[in-house]
């Protein structure tokens, strides 16, 4: 047993762990009023984040699942630690000694077991390093500058080899005082007759690190076409490995990933390296397994936006790159399975020719590898695309059937305004004229429960298509609906504010045709009001379910409940729809500008890149004070 650690080195520990810098290494904390940071929630999966963090009090309190401490507690929770476990690692973060309550410094035999193979996954590290160097590791080095990585690139990302030996990594850890159940338990060693011996043998080696820069696993490439093992061997589970936890280069991307708002996954370790090494630093790769849900957990903590702030957008993006082969498509599609676990955008790159990054950057050089990422396709479009390409589209039965095993892919986007849009576009796609037949596919696909049974029936207005099933609900389209209302309800109360809000700000397309039919009998500043105002409306309503749309909203009352003592809209309340529309419209425009800016090379097109520079600084300045408007009113 561990003696107990000293009271004041615990104190001494707990004062060089600044609480949001160690929270700061699993999450992205963003300021959140005077001495307040927020952030997504490790301990429970939500979308709102509720997760709270008190630098100068240096506690953290998560108001949707009530876990709450100080910076050990944090560390416990989050790694599973107990609390001499994590006490040690933040000490060994923070370079402090601890001393036990028997004397000086606790023997090994008595430090935590999980620091015990944490310690020895780095002495296994720097042995592999050591040994990269050796003349027996020539054709690692040579597999690496096949690739274009010289000895500085191997540095830098502290790649290394394991000899071909049985033994080698297991003496040398025995040297060190490690005992064979460490050995093993920590996977760096199997069973064998006579005791342990190496896993990784006659390998080029990469580190497998944790968001805090910790080596907890490694991943090794078959050299020796007579080694009948696998190409790539990795890590078993272990009480620091799991597989669907873990992304190769992640403590690496971290920051920049929080900084851009942007992931970037790849397939192998030599495609991380590629990116990064091209400018694209965003890149992480899974472990020996699929993208799932785990690290999805993981992404979402590093990644959330203004979506938290009830916009219902999010510029933040999660980009594929698959290989362009069928083994790259049925990638692409599961992780289209998983996407909408995502708030954030997602999207897919895959190089024409079926290049991975390494080989894009080997044969084409560094600026292609951005090239790629730039002209990214949302994954919806290119599920669909694969779908479609299945079929023989020159004939009727083909087109039928390329319908039907496309709707399902629409019919389970969540976000309505994006799963209209696309079912225009399969209707071009298709090369079929007839929209409303493929929106009425669309919409049997929606109302088909699990397993094929069918969901309980949906009231349809007769002759009404699924273009016009509009959730009232939708909290994405609250404000456009709220905004609608205002302006019908009490065009004296919105006037000019209403009518500079561009068309294009409503995205769900019923509420854009409302929107251009108060537009066309004169906007909301016209002077007119009362009955007449709704009739002039409903007049230049392009057709009955639109002017249906209007009397509806004309009656719905309006989300805001505070007393005005005048059974007028509160100002305030005006005021913050209104802006928080506009903000939503400006944050997608930001986004587009952004998209260009990085396609552009300032090098090569100044003026160009200087424009649109100067266009993102205005856009960015007007967004805030639209927010700054939205968030007092509401």
């Amino acid at each position: 047993m561990a003696g107990r650690i000293r009271e004041e080195d615990i104190k001494r520990v707990r004062d060089a762990s600044p609480i949001a810098d160690v929270i700061g290494e699993y999450l992205q904390l963003r300021p959140a009023g005077a001495d307040n940071l927020r952030g997504l929630c490790p301990f429970h999966e939500e979308r709102t984040p509720s997760f709270y963090v008190r630098p100068s009090r240096g506690v953290f309190y998560c108001f949707g699942c009530a876990q709450g401490g100080d910076v050990i507690a944090f560390v416990m929770k989050h790694d599973h630690l107990t609390f001499v476990e994590a006490v040690e690692w933040l000490a060994g973060r923070a370079g402090i000694q601890l001393r036990y309550e028997e004397g000086s410094a606790a023997p090994r035999s008595q430090q935590s077991y999980r620091t015990r193979l944490l310690e020895a996954h780095k002495v296994a590290h720097e042995y592999f390093m050591e040994h990269l160097a050796t003349p027996e590791a020539a054709p690692a080095r040579e597999f690496l500058a096949e690739r274009g990585f010289d000895a500085q690139v191997a540095e830098h990302f502290q790649l290394g080899y394991a000899p071909a030996g049985w033994e080698n990594l297991v003496r040398h850890l025995r040297a060190r005082r490690f005992t064979d159940k460490e050995i093993l338990d920590s996977g760096l060693a199997s069973p064998g007759r006579h005791g342990p011996m190496d896993r990784f043998r006659g390998r080029l080696i990469w580190p497998i690190k944790d968001l805090a820069g910790d080596v907890i696993g490694f991943g090794a490439r078959r050299l020796d076409e007579h080694d009948t093992g696998p190409k790539y061997l990795n890590t078993p589970e272990t009480p620091l490995y799991k597989k669907s936890q873990v992304l190769y280069g992640i403590e690496l991307a971290k920051r920049e990933i929080a900084r851009r708002q942007q992931a970037v996954i790849v397939e192998g370790y030599t495609d991380v390296m590629a990116c990064h090494l091209a400018g694209v630093p965003t890149a992480i790769a899974t472990c020996g397994t699929a993208f799932g849900t785990e690290h999805i957990k993981i992404l979402r903590r590093l990644i959330h936006d203004d979506a938290e702030l009830g916009s219902g957008i999010s510029r933040a993006q999660i980009i594929f790159t698959f290989d362009g082969d069928e083994a790259g498509r049925k990638a692409a599609e599961r992780a289209f399975a998983e996407d909408q676990r995502f708030v954030n955008q997602t999207y897919v790159a895959i190089e024409p020719n079926g290049m991975d990054p390494c080989e894009l950057r080997q044969h084409k050089g560094d600026a292609a590898v951005r090239e790629l990422i730039a002209q990214r396709v949302p994954l919806y479009e290119f599920a669909l695309r694969s779908t479609v390409d299945q079929y023989d589209l020159d004939t009727a039965e083909g087109q039928i059937a390329a319908l039907d095993a496309a709707a399902p892919i629409v019919a389970s986007i969540k976000d309505w305004s994006l799963r209209q849009r696309y079912a225009v576009r399969l209707s071009g796609w298709l090369g079929l004229p007839d929209e409303k037949l493929v929106l009425r596919r669309i919409g049997q696909q929606g109302r088909q429960g699990r397993g094929g049974r069918r969901a309980a029936p949906r009231p349809e207005p007769p002759g009404q298509g699924a273009l016009f099933l509009v959730d009232p609900n939708d909290p994405k389209l609250f404000l456009e609906r709220e905004a609608l209302k205002l302006a019908l309800q009490y065009p004296a109360h919105t006037g000019p504010e209403f009518d500079e809000i561009e068309p294009e700000a409503f995205v769900a397309e019923p509420y854009a045709k409302v929107r251009h039919a108060i537009a066309e009998a004169g906007g909301a500043a016209s002077g007119v009001a009362g009955e007449a105002w709704l009739e002039r409306v409903r007049e230049h309503a392009p057709d009955d379910q639109v002017r249906s749309l209007v009397t509806e909203l004309a009656v719905e009352p309006l989300r805001d409940q505070r007393p005005n003592g005048a059974g007028e809209p509160d100002p305030r309340y005006v005021t913050a729809i209104l802006a928080r529309v506009q903000e939503r419209h400006v944050s997608r425009r930001i986004a587009e500008v952004k998209s260009r800016l990085q396609r552009v090379n300032p090098t090569e097109r100044p003026d160009e890149h200087n424009r649109l520079f100067g266009e993102l600084i205005a856009l960015e300045q007007y967004r805030r004070g639209l927010l700054e408007r939205g968030i007092e009113g509401l």
